[in-house]
């Protein structure tokens, strides 16, 4: 039979996807010799056989948590049923990938009416009846669904009616307390199991459950994690922090999670249990206090802090407890963190020689490098404003949104196309989706460790908490602060480097890429070998592409150069010519229009590679629709606006994307494409007479048949050299290929390699015409595809590649075949995205080519490809 549990000094790190992040990690804690409490881990394949099968528990699982508890009875020396020498367990979550606060943890299992008696008597009756309550809370809340809030109410109303705080009650009073929590469990009619067995058992079921819950489904998509892996379930020793004014609980992070800087950064609460930091419910110690408080735990903490981080090569998370004086290490993992930190601290881990390059590279994620190079606000407009309030800066960034103050009302407002930011006394994992969709994230209570940030940092939001100085009224819907009233729906603006919250909006502009970010791209490069292009055609982009180290353009639209006001009038006036001369006269116009701009295009990008694509749309893209429209282009063109009319819906098609567009517009009206290549090559030979080193590369569009290559290319070449000689000037190299985004076109490949000079995968109309779907209008029902299952991702985003992908690997090797140096790239939307450029690189792509923000992580992503 499978081994379902394993004690902690049975595994290793290497048993993650059995053990899961914190099984796999306890493990080896206890194998360096580190004081963890002792415990067991049920692994995560009894939560999938469990969910596929609930008599799993019963049939096989169930006594094989009982022998784990009977061996970790002899291993404590204590007892999880009888009231002597009392074991209290927690049961924890703990799947293969990081997920903070997503899935669900019990503490203090094991107590019931009775044993709270006799663990009051070994400690005492404040800390004995404080656990007892806590484990009745997070019971009911877990196993039950009986929300933790209605829990916090009874106690609030009995302080308030009492007087005093739960720490003062007597031990008559806290049996009160615990009377009125177990008769809320009567009300939602369920009861508390006093059987200590039965608490496990359930306890385990509900953790194993919680692998579906709505918000780890959530974080899951967000993250890319499998739904298959399941979660283990920890069971392990109390040692409790909430014991007296020697003990406390604390997470550490071993580097700054918010910049990187190389010194302890978290936070301790004394006398208090783990969920009490993570809450923020009340406001923790920095860790450079315990120093003070219990030197002797801070010096262990330090050392044990070194080792974690000397063995896991990375900045570790780590959460501790004090028992009396002994410090507990109950948990290390690989430390969420900023953007920013992580990069400084793959760089400064490879300074120190911990790690390679290599390595470096690996650890940095492409969604990463995306999030240095968003928006920070304006400095200039910001020293004209004063905040209203300033809270801890939680996760940096600058966010301009409406408040709003519930994950419900944050979806609906995105939903309307309403930028949020999410304000609240503090987050819980019940407020993911709307934490997701959120601009930032505000919470007027906890520290820099509070769930809040910790998920907002892993997301690369901007995120501001414990602001005190707010008072946040979720029900009546405002925040106070000062002489300030907010409502729901006021704009505010919230920067997440320096805390500082401002009213109204402020502008944001690109911060300038630091030499941080420019070191690790250095080394991407030189692990690279798919070349990274851009998509780009307007001076800005051109030039933004280039700064983000663009090796070139492999993809110019020429079509958008059109819809200029003077622009498009001629472009209407060559369509509606009702003879030669109105056909040359608009011609000329457009000519020149075009000369200017491939000029300064190819001037900008110099001696690097740019792919200029053919006009590619129908015609009547370019005419009104609009009555009124239709009516001032004949005033201008001197028509009848009836004539205009006729003329515009004869040029109107059923389909316009199957239509007559793309190489077809130029093989029946050839003029266009003409004076598209002289204005291309008049501008690059006015270039190269000022002493520039320029190569064309002209794409032509939608290309079907090996014919229509044959017929584009050759007036194109009549038309280049026509021009050449026209300027007495000696040819100097240019290419002509195409695109090749229909799906004949890649099955004919090798036959279009013959006269085709290079192919970029045009992979938006490719995936169109191979699914069928309408990329417009795909949005109306991928989601539901994604929920039912049919399909994982959106094949416009993520390249499919069972389907779309083995045309394009068909195409490669069937014009390799024909030319086995021909130059192949990606210029759709996909060749941004990390999965499709590994695909890329696997066959044999030379180059990707996508928005110039994407460049960057483009970069990182083509150098992993290859380490991979």
């Amino acid at each position: 039979m499978e081994k379902l549990i394993y004690t902690f000094d049975e595994g290793r790190s290497g048993n993650k996807e059995l053990l899961g992040g914190k099984g796999a990690n306890l493990a080896e804690m206890t194998h360096l010799g580190l004081p963890v409490p002792e415990g067991f881990t049920i692994t995560t394949e009894c939560c999938m056989n469990y969910l596929a099968d609930a008599s799993f528990f019963e049939k096989q699982l169930k006594a094989e948590v009982l022998k784990a508890i009977q061996n970790l009875e002899s291993e404590t020396g204590k007892s999880f049923t009888s009231t002597e020498n009392i074991l209290l367990v927690s049961v924890r979550s703990g799947a293969v990938f990081s997920m903070p606060g997503m899935m669900d943890t019990i503490l203090n299992l094991g107590l019931n009416d009775h044993r709270v008696q006799d663990f009051a008597k070994l400690t005492n009756v404040n800390f004995a009846y404080d656990c007892y309550r806590r484990l009745l809370q997070m019971f009911g809340d877990v196993v039950y669904g009986i929300h933790k809030e209605q829990f916090n109410v009874l106690l609030h109303q009995m302080e308030k009616r009492l007087n005093k705080k739960v720490t003062d009650f007597n031990e008559a009073e806290h049996v009160e307390l615990i009377e009125s929590y177990k008769n809320l469990f009567s009300k939602n009619k369920v009861a508390f199991p006093q059987d200590p067995m039965e608490q496990l058992f359930e306890a385990t079921k509900a953790v194993f459950k919680s692998w579906n819950n709505q918000r780890a489904k959530v974080y899951r998509d967000l993250h890319n994690i499998p739904h298959h892996l399941g979660t283990a379930v920890n069971v392990q020793s109390m040692v409790f922090g909430n014991s007296g004014e020697e003990s406390g609980t604390g997470v550490v992070f071993t580097r700054n999670p918010s910049v990187g800087d190389n010194k302890l950064f978290g936070e301790f609460l004394i006398n208090a249990q783990g969920e009490d930091v993570v809450a923020g419910i009340r406001t923790p110690e920095p860790i450079e206090s315990l120093q003070t408080i219990l030197p002797e735990a801070y010096n262990d903490f330090i050392k044990h802090s070194h080792k974690l981080e000397q063995h896991y090569k990375d900045m570790q998370d780590i959460e501790f407890t004090i028992e009396n004086g002994k410090l507990y290490i109950l948990q290390t993992r690989n430390g969420k963190r900023t953007a920013k930190a992580t990069l400084k601290i793959v760089l400064d881990l490879a300074a120190e020689g911990l790690i390679s390059k290599e390595e470096a590279i690996m650890r940095v994620s492409p969604e990463v490098i995306d999030q240095l190079i968003h928006p920070v606000f304006d400095t200039e407009k910001l020293t004209a404003v004063d905040a209203f309030a300033t809270g801890l800066p939680a996760s940096p960034g600058a966010a301009t949104g409406s408040i709003v103050f519930t994950a419900d009302k944050a979806k609906e407002y995105t939903a309307l196309g309403k930028k949020v930011i999410l304000v609240r006394q503090e987050t819980s994992p019940e407020d993911i989706e709307g934490m997701v969709v959120s601009e930032a994230i505000v919470t007027s209570r906890g520290g820099m460790t509070s769930h809040a940030a910790v998920v907002a940092r892993g997301m690369g939001t901007c995120c501001v908490t414990g602001c005190e100085a707010l008072t946040v009224n979720e029900s009546a819907k405002t925040v106070l602060c000062g002489n300030h009233t907010l409502t729901e729906g006021d704009m505010i603006s919230v920067d997440g480097s320096t805390g500082s919250l401002y009213l109204g909006e402020i502008p944001t502009i690109v911060p300038e890429n630091d030499q941080s970010l420019q070191q690790l791209l250095t080394w991407a490069d030189e692990c690279a070998e798919l070349k990274v292009r851009a998509n780009a055609e307007t001076l800005q982009d051109l030039q933004t592409a280039i700064d983000f180290g663009a090796t070139g353009i492999g993809l110019a639209r020429t079509e958008h150069m059109f819809f200029g006001e003077e622009r498009v009038l001629e472009m209407r006036r060559l369509i509606l010519a009702k003879d030669e001369e109105e056909v040359q006269a608009a011609l000329n116009k457009l000519l020149s229009f075009q000369q200017e701009d491939f000029y300064q295009m190819l001037k900008t990008v110099q001696d690097k590679p740019m792919v200029i694509r053919l006009l590619d749309p129908p015609m009547h893209e370019f005419l009104p629709h609009d009555a009124n429209e239709i009516k001032s282009l004949a005033d201008q063109l001197n028509r009848y606006p009836s004539a205009v009319e006729k003329q515009i819906e004869k040029l109107q098609e059923t389909n316009p994307m199957l239509g007559h567009r793309g190489c077809r517009l130029g093989i029946t009206e050839p003029l266009i494409y003409q004076m598209q290549v002289k204005a291309i090559f008049n501008s690059a030979i006015q270039l190269a007479k000022e002493g520039l080193t320029i190569c064309p590369e002209i794409m032509v569009p939608l290309i079907s048949e090996k014919a229509e290559l044959d017929y584009v290319k050759s007036f194109l070449t009549e038309t280049i050299e026509a021009t050449f000689k026209e300027h007495q000037m000696e040819p100097f190299p240019y290419e002509i290929g195409t695109m090749i985004e229909l799906p004949r076109a890649c099955i004919i490949a090798d036959q279009l390699a013959e006269n085709a000079d290079f192919f970029s995968f045009g992979t938006n109309d490719l995936t169109q015409m191979t699914f069928g779907f309408s990329r417009d209008d795909i949005g109306k029902f991928i989601n539901t595809y994604k929920e039912k299952q049919i399909m994982q991702q959106d094949p416009f985003q993520v390249l499919d590649q069972s389907g779309v992908g083995e045309l394009i690997k068909l195409a490669v090797d069937k014009a390799r075949q024909t030319k086995e140096n021909m130059m192949i790239g990606i210029c759709g939307e996909v060749g941004g995205n990390t999965e499709s450029i590994a695909f890329f690189q696997q066959i044999g792509i030379d180059y990707v080519s996508c928005s110039p923000y994407r460049i960057p992580a483009a970069r990182l992503a083509v150098a992993q490809a290859v380490l991979k």
